[in-house]
C-alpha cells in the first residue's frame, strides 16, 4: 500500500503577490512525479490573500472573530480550488473541508480546505493526519526554519533545526488568533504534541529541498517532534 503524505500548503506560497503560476507547474509536476510512489493529501493555507481580505474587513467595519476567520476559511478554499483544477482527474473528485471525514480516495490526491471558525489549517492538517493515520506533516512555508524570534525584526534570531513540542509551543504562545502569521500555530500544535506527531517546517518555493524530504535525505527546514 502507497504511504500517505501529508503537505500543508501554505497560501503565500499559492499567491505571494499574485498567483504564483511557476511555482503551481513546478509544485504539480514534482507531485505527478512522486504520485507514482505516494499518495498525497494537500490542504491549502489561506496566505496573504486571507489577511488582506480580513484586514479590509477591519478598516471599513468592526467584523467579529467568527467574521474574519470565515474570511480566511474562504480564502483557502478558493486556493484549495485552484489547486483542484491544476490536479484535475489525478485528484479525488471534491476537495474536503472536514478533516474528520475519511474519504475511501483512489486517485493519487487529495485536496483539502478550511474548515471551520477558531482553526487554522495548521490545525485540519492534524485533524487530516489523524483521520488518516499519518505520523507527519510536512509544513510548506515562506521561511527555511523555525527562528527562535522573528528574523524580520530581530537581528539576533537563531534558526532552530530540531525541537521537541514543549519549547516550540514556549515560542508561538497558546492563543489562536484569526490571521495569525506562525510557523505553525498554537491551537494545532498543542493537538499535534498530544497526536505525538512530527511537523516537518520548510520553505516551499525550495522545490529541490521538497525533493530531498520526499527522498528521506537530508534537507534544510526544522523537524518539531
Amino acid at each position: 500500500m502507497k504511504e500517505t503524505i501529508l503537505i500543508s500548503l501554505g497560501g503565500s506560497l499559492i499567491v505571494p503577490e499574485e498567483i504564483d503560476t511557476k511555482f503551481l507547474s513546478e509544485f504539480q509536476s514534482l507531485i505527478l512525479r512522486h504520485a507514482k510512489r505516494h499518495r498525497f493529501i494537500i490542504i491549502c493555507g489561506g496566505g496573504k490573500t486571507a489577511r488582506r481580505y480580513q484586514e479590509a474587513a477591519r478598516k471599513t467595519g468592526n467584523p467579529s472573530s467568527i467574521d474574519l476567520d470565515w474570511i480566511g476559511i474562504h480564502a483557502t478554499r478558493v486556493n484549495a480550488q485552484l489547486l483542484h483544477a491544476l490536479f484535475g482527474k489525478k485528484a479525488y473528485k471534491r476537495i474536503i473541508k472536514n478533516p474528520t471525514e475519511c474519504v475511501a480516495f483512489k486517485e493519487p490526491i487529495l485536496i483539502c480546505a478550511g474548515w471551520k471558525p477558531g482553526f487554522s489549517t495548521d490545525y485540519d492538517a492534524v485533524q487530516l493526519a489523524r483521520s488518516y493515520k499519518s505520523n507527519k506533516i510536512i509544513n510548506l512555508t515562506n521561511v527555511d526554519y523555525v527562528y527562535t524570534k522573528n528574523p524580520k525584526k530581530f537581528k539576533d534570531a537563531r534558526p532552530i533545526k530540531e525541537m521537541a513540542w514543549k519549547y516550540f509551543r514556549k515560542i508561538v504562545g497558546n492563543k489562536w488568533n484569526p490571521g495569525l502569521n506562525a510557523p505553525f500555530d498554537p491551537v494545532a500544535s498543542k493537538l499535534a504534541e498530544k497526536y505525538r506527531l512530527k511537523v516537518i517546517i520548510a520553505n516551499g518555493k525550495n522545490l529541490d529541498n521538497l525533493e530531498r524530504i520526499l527522498h528521506g535525505k537530508e534537507f534544510i527546514g526544522s523537524v518539531i517532534e
